[in-house]
């Protein structure tokens, strides 16, 4: 019995171990993002950079210009601002199966929305 109960607590931890240990997702590399807004569509490629916290660093560059950009990454979902011209550039989204998607907001210019591959 005692063999038993040591058994179901060392699968419990595992389990449990499992479900704590969530890694995030992963947005190193270069990805393209097809942007819509009410003001027009664009391609811009962001070239990032994550580090093991989930912070990321890298470059955007888009119909706004070039300009560095900084972030974070929770599980699947991620943070990416910029400034471009006096205004504050926000994406905000998820990672799955290799496809992000999600919202943007182009300071004061445009509303809209984002899906993206890495660069082949």
């Amino acid at each position: 019995m005692k063999k038993i109960n040591l058994i179901l607590v060392a699968i419990l931890f595992c389990f449990s171990s499992a479900t704590f240990a969530q890694s995030n997702a992963d947005l190193t590399g270069a990805w393209v993002f097809t942007v819509e807004t009410d003001q027009g569509s664009g391609t811009p490629t962001f070239n990032l950079k994550q580090d093991a916290e989930g912070k990321l660093t890298g470059t955007y560059e888009g119909q706004l210009g070039a300009t560095d950009v900084k972030g974070t990454v929770k599980a699947n979902a991620f943070h990416i601002e910029f400034m471009v011209q006096d205004n504050l550039i926000v994406y905000d989204g998820t990672l799955e199966n290799e496809t992000v998607r999600g919202k943007v907001v182009l300071g004061t210019l445009a509303l809209g929305t984002f899906t993206g591959k890495r660069k082949p």
